[in-house]
């Protein structure tokens, strides 16, 4: 089972004037280090809680149908299923009808089950389901998570010299488990 993300969010949760304002910056000479910490802290609030933030597409490869009927589609909250397709030993893809679907998109991880189970002669990657999650504005965001991200961009801010971007995230700042723990994956 992998998961591959196709298309990325078109905004961010936090804007740079939320940030600016949260580190008391008034200058624009560091806009672009911020836009990218931006980034960095959703990407790892998303890895961390399985959610999508913003509105992104995704891609879940199986290699055959799960044994439960309910396939975990590992983000939350899901919009749409937009595809699903079934590839056959020659790498030809057919689509399978979306009709008998039955999707909770909220669930953690939204779930997902397909009535028509048609097996793939593809013996590895003979699945892939695309679908769409996240929320569509960054009002709908729960307000936990956005503070998350301005907390953690401003301790990645903090670190800048430090440590290396592509080193980031270095370490987490406090209060930042306590924010997030409601929307975390919990496993045995």
């Amino acid at each position: 089972m992998t998961l591959i993300q196709t298309d990325p969010p078109l905004a961010e949760p936090v804007t740079l004037a939320e940030v600016k304002a949260h580190l008391r910056i008034d200058a624009s000479d560091e806009d672009d280090l911020l836009e990218g910490l931006i980034r960095v802290a959703r990407a790892h609030l998303e890895a961390a809680t399985g959610m999508a933030l913003m509105s992104q597409s995704f891609r879940l490869v199986l290699d055959d149908w799960p044994r439960s009927e309910v396939i975990p589609l590992m983000r939350t909250p899901v919009q749409t299923v937009d595809a699903i397709l079934l590839y056959d030993a020659d790498g030809v893809e057919q689509n399978l009808d979306l009709s008998g679907l039955l999707l909770d998109g909220t669930a953690h991880p939204a779930r997902l089950v397909v009535r028509d189970r048609t097996r793939p002669s593809q013996p590895i990657n003979g699945i892939e389901i695309e679908f769409t999650a996240g929320f569509n504005t960054a009002a709908e965001v729960p307000p936990e998570l956005k503070r998350a991200i301005l907390i953690h961009s401003a301790h990645l801010y903090e670190f800048r010299g430090a440590v290396t971007a592509d080193m980031q995230p270095a370490s987490i700042p406090a209060g930042y488990d306590r924010l997030i723990g409601p929307w975390q994956r919990r496993a045995l």
